[in-house]
């Protein structure tokens, strides 16, 4: 939390976690899980602004951290841009066997559930819906065990 009050997400830099009692995020228990927590998109808060939704963690009897999630729909954003990140390269400029399998990565992380989840992943690949269910369908035969 910053001076003003504001949540810093994870891995901003900033602690987020300055309100007194509560845990700073470099304590150890903090900064071993600020990596699932970035990789979720989520923000860390002290405890004591939880609310109804966001999941509180506990170490050795007490409350640390609170874990406020993304939204649904901003997790698709999410993935597509570390997988950018993780091929170095925008997602349209790959072979088709590795959009292939970015796709069947999509699909097994839940992105096609997401409204417009199909459209967006084919946006991002550089390819048509078509293409996008063709590569899905293909996954999907028998004869492709």
């Amino acid at each position: 939390m910053t001076a003003d009050g504001a949540q810093v997400p994870a891995g901003t830099g900033g602690s987020a976690c300055e309100e007194p009692g509560a845990a700073p995020a470099d304590e150890p228990f903090a900064a071993a899980v600020r990596p699932l927590v970035e990789a979720m998109g989520g923000t860390m808060l002290p405890p004591a602004e939880a609310r109804g939704e966001d999941v509180v963690l506990s170490w050795e009897g007490r409350e640390v951290l609170a874990v406020r999630l993304p939204g649904l729909a901003d997790s698709l954003e999410r993935i597509l841009a570390a997988l950018e990140q993780q091929h170095g390269t925008p997602l349209s400029g790959l072979d088709r066997r590795t959009k292939q399998e970015i796709v069947r990565s999509l699909e097994a992380r839940g992105a096609f559930t997401v409204r417009h989840g199909v459209e967006r992943a084919a946006q991002a690949l550089g390819v048509s819906r078509f293409t996008v269910y063709n590569y899905l369908n293909r996954q999907n035969s028998p004869d492709q065990g």
